[in-house]
């Protein structure tokens, strides 16, 4: 959902580094385009530990799909298909 703020083994603030690490990595590096590396991108932004590599690399960001979803549509929806 959303990145947590800080790294559940160590403790470090990982949170403020998510969006520079997801611009890191889907910035073109070079004229044939290819993107910075995951762990170049890691060693960049100075996160050495493998805890807080593993906390930023399998974040899954869901909370665009989430904001799309209203409660209220799906009963406006029941209504209809009843009436």
């Amino acid at each position: 959902m959303i990145i947590p703020i800080r790294c559940f083994s160590c403790g470090k603030v990982i949170a403020d580094l998510y969006e520079r690490y997801v611009e890191l990595i889907g910035t073109p590096m070079d004229a044939e385009g290819n993107t910075m590396p995951d762990g170049d991108a890691m060693d960049e932004l100075g996160l050495n530990r493998y805890c807080c590599r593993r906390m930023i690399l399998t974040h899954v960001d869901l909370i665009e799909k989430l904001l799309r979803y209203n409660p209220a549509e799906r009963d406006i929806i029941k209504v209809a298909q009843r009436g």
